[in-house]
């Protein structure tokens, strides 16, 4: 385990240094003093590293989640806490993460949120998105509420993609587009309920499916 996890920190710091792409097996093995072999005893590519950093970051943000939804009813809040979480665990690793995102397009790429290889880890994240929603103050329709979840969870995938990219000053930018789409999102949330929003909630489902 000391190995492994000699392997992984030195790949971490090389990735932030040199970037993904650029760094090799073979600089990570080095810089982790093992033998070339050794590295891919531990892991079997470069993506396997990224993987396990992927469900370190799932597993350091399960109790912290928790810990802030705690005594929390409103469904604003709720949800602004665990992006806030997200927004703040990611954050030593920006720059990295950015590089990464542009793997997320491809389903097929094992580094994608889509992918087969990162179910697990976007289950996690769904579940947060879950349990803010059914702890709420909103009452969410029934033919919504199983597919709330992965909808909050698309939603938060596009503002940690805003926010990776976001150059304004400590990504205040990010912090507005946060605040308004949120206000919006738990705004039509409580009307979804309604009879004339049955036909739109609908369509919105149809097309979650179809994609």
């Amino acid at each position: 385990e000391d190995t492994r996890r000699k392997i992984y920190e030195a790949a971490m710091e090389l990735f932030r240094e040199k970037g993904f792409e650029q760094t090799t097996m073979r600089d990570i093995a080095a810089q982790a003093g093992v033998a070339l072999g050794g590295a891919y005893y531990y892991f079997s590519s470069k993506d396997a590293i990224v993987l396990a950093f992927y469900a370190e970051m799932q597993q350091a943000i399960n109790q912290p989640v928790l810990a802030a939804l705690a005594g929390r009813k409103k469904l604003g809040e709720r949800i602004r806490s665990v992006l806030d979480k997200r927004l703040e665990l990611l954050e030593p690793n920006r720059k990295f993460c950015a590089a990464l995102f542009r793997h997320a397009p491809d389903s097929a790429d094992p580094l994608s949120p889509f992918s087969d290889e990162s179910r697990l880890i976007r289950d996690g994240a769904i579940e947060h998105m879950r349990i803010a929603a059914e702890g709420s103050d909103v009452k969410i329709p029934s033919d919504l509420k199983p597919r709330l979840p992965y909808l909050l969870w698309l939603y938060q995938m596009a503002l940690i993609m805003f926010w990776l990219y976001d150059r304004s000053p400590n990504q205040q930018s990010t912090r507005k587009l946060l605040e308004k789409s949120l206000s919006l999102l738990v705004n039509l949330l409580r009307i979804s309920s309604l009879p004339l929003m049955k036909p739109l909630r609908k369509a919105v489902l149809d097309l979650v499916e179809a994609a």
